[in-house]
C-alpha cells in the first residue's frame, strides 16, 4: 500500500495570457515516418523567437486535436507538437500491430528522438498520461518537465480505474463483446457519438466551444472509414487493462524513478479516473506538484485551458529559477 504525503501544491503563474477568441483554427499538422511508421503530429506556431520544445500526447480515442486551445494560449512560451499515437488520429496503424502502452511510449520516443530538438516538456493526458509516465522514466535525457493530465495510472485499491463510471468502455475491453459494442457504437451518426464523449469526459459539456464541436465531429468523420480505428481502439484498451490489473505495482515504482519536475493536473468531477488517486500519484513522484481542478473532468486541458496553461506555466517559471540556481 502506498504512503500517503501530503503533495507540494501547483503555483498558478500571473502572466497575461493570449485570448482564446485568438484560436480559430486547428493547428496545420503533416505526417512524418518515424520507425517505420507513418505518424500526424500538429504543431503550433510560436509566437516568440524565445520559446522551448515541447510534445502533447493525447489519450485514448483522442487525437492531437484536443490539444487546440491549451496549446494556443502557450505558443508564446512554447514551440509545440501534438502528435496522433500510432492508429489514432490521422496516423497510421504500428506495423506489428502492438498497442500496448510501451509500444505506444516507443512511439512517442522515437518521435523525439527523430525531431532533435533536446529534451522537451513532455504532457500526456488520460493514457497519453501513462505514456508519458513510461517515457520520462525510461528516457530522462528527453523530458525536461513533465505534466500530467488525469493519466491513467493502476489504482491502490482493488476498484476497476479508469472503468469505473462507464459499463460500455468496461465492454470494450472483453474479447469479442468489446468490439460488438464497437460495430454498435458506429450505428450512430459522428455527431452523436462526439457528443457523447465530451459528456463523459467534461464535467460540463455546455463548455466545449461550438467551433471545437465542428471540428471534432469532422475529425470522426475522416476517422470513420478507417480499416485500423477498431483495432486501436480495442487492442490500447486491452493494453491499459493489462497495464492496470497485471503490472499495478510496478509503474507505481516507475513513477518513483521519474527525474523531471512534474505537474499532477486533475478534475475534481473526472469520472474516467477516480481524482482521490491525485495526491498518491503527485507524491509518487519525487519532484512534483499538484493542482485539482474543481467542477472540471477528464479533460482538465479542454475544460479549463486558461487554469490548465496557468498551472504548466507556473511549472516553467519554477524550473527556469532552480536552473539559474545551479548553473
Amino acid at each position: 500500500m502506498l504512503r500517503h504525503r501530503v503533495p507540494t501544491p501547483a503555483r498558478l503563474s500571473g502572466e497575461p495570457l493570449p485570448s482564446l477568441d485568438d484560436v480559430n483554427t486547428p493547428w496545420p499538422g503533416r505526417h512524418v515516418d518515424v520507425g517505420g511508421a507513418r505518424i500526424f503530429v500538429r504543431s503550433t506556431p510560436p509566437t516568440s523567437d524565445d520559446t522551448e520544445p515541447a510534445l502533447f500526447v493525447h489519450g485514448l480515442g483522442g487525437t492531437g486535436h484536443n490539444w487546440t486551445d491549451f496549446a494556443g494560449v502557450l505558443r508564446h512560451r512554447l514551440d509545440i507538437d501534438a502528435l496522433d499515437l500510432p492508429g489514432f488520429g490521422r496516423s497510421d496503424p504500428p506495423r506489428d500491430n502492438d498497442y500496448r502502452l510501451n509500444s505506444h511510449a516507443n512511439a512517442v520516443i522515437n518521435y523525439m528522438q527523430s525531431r532533435a530538438r533536446g529534451p522537451v516538456h513532455l504532457v500526456g493526458n488520460s493514457m497519453g498520461g501513462a505514456v508519458t509516465i513510461l517515457v520520462a522514466a525510461q528516457r530522462p535525457d528527453l523530458v525536461r518537465t513533465l505534466t500530467l493530465v488525469s493519466p491513467a495510472v493502476p489504482d491502490i485499491k482493488v476498484r476497476l480505474h479508469p472503468l469505473k463510471s462507464d459499463p460500455r468502455m468496461a465492454l470494450l475491453a472483453v474479447p469479442v463483446v468489446g468490439a460488438a459494442a464497437l460495430k454498435r457504437m458506429r450505428l450512430l451518426s459522428d455527431e452523436v457519438r462526439v457528443k457523447a464523449t465530451i459528456s463523459l469526459c467534461f464535467a460540463e459539456p455546455s463548455r466545449y466551444p461550438e467551433r471545437r464541436m465542428t471540428e471534432a465531429v469532422r475529425e470522426a468523420a475522416l476517422r470513420r472509414p478507417v480499416p485500423w480505428a477498431d483495432a486501436a481502439m480495442l487492442r490500447s484498451l486491452r493494453g491499459l487493462v493489462g497495464s492496470q490489473v497485471l503490472s499495478r505495482r510496478s509503474a507505481w515504482v516507475t513513477m518513483r524513478r521519474i527525474e523531471a519536475p512534474t505537474l499532477v493536473l486533475w478534475g475534481d468531477r473526472d469520472r474516467l479516473v477516480a481524482a482521490d488517486l491525485a495526491p498518491f500519484v503527485a507524491t509518487a513522484i519525487p519532484d512534483a506538484r499538484l493542482l485539482v481542478l474543481s467542477d472540471i473532468g477528464h479533460v482538465a486541458m479542454m475544460e479549463d485551458p486558461l487554469t490548465s496553461a496557468r498551472a504548466l506555466l507556473g511549472l516553467l517559471d519554477d524550473t527556469r529559477v532552480e536552473r539559474r540556481e545551479h548553473a
